[in-house]
């Protein structure tokens, strides 16, 4: 999953730099391209948290899942309280840039695993009749 979205990284954070420097100036365009960023760093940490999980058991699988969902939006707002302390920074154009970028990754990730999660996490073997 992170290999196959890595390549538009780097093209995603660079049209957030020049929309955002193209409506409102620099500060814009950088805080526009830090929240693409943040959402990319995000995808690549959860990822590998979940390939590590994926190897120890499926309720591990489960347990970084849903705590990966609340660390990664813990994350973006840390990041996003930081930041904010920056005279250039703009709170708004790094919004702008998070929301449709995650939006945009859920997406491209739900296609991804569109038919394939039940029949990775599932396997039944046949057993012997206990009671013939």
């Amino acid at each position: 999953m992170v290999r196959r979205v890595l390549p538009y990284a780097v093209p995603a954070v660079g049209l957030a730099l020049a929309l955002g420097a193209a409506v409102g100036g620099w500060g814009v365009g950088w805080s526009a391209a830090i929240g693409v960023a943040v959402v990319v760093l995000n995808l690549v940490s959860h990822g590998l948290s979940l390939g590590w999980a994926a190897r120890i058991s499926p309720t591990m699988v489960f347990a970084v899942g849903l705590g990966g969902f609340v660390a990664r939006l813990a994350t973006i707002l840390l990041v996003l309280i930081l930041l904010n302390r920056l005279p250039w920074f703009s709170a708004g154009a790094f919004a702008a840039a998070v929301v449709p970028a995650t939006i945009l990754l859920l997406v491209y990730e739900a296609g991804l695993l569109s038919g394939r999660m039940q029949a990775n996490l599932w396997r039944i073997t046949p057993t012997k009749d206990p009671h013939p």
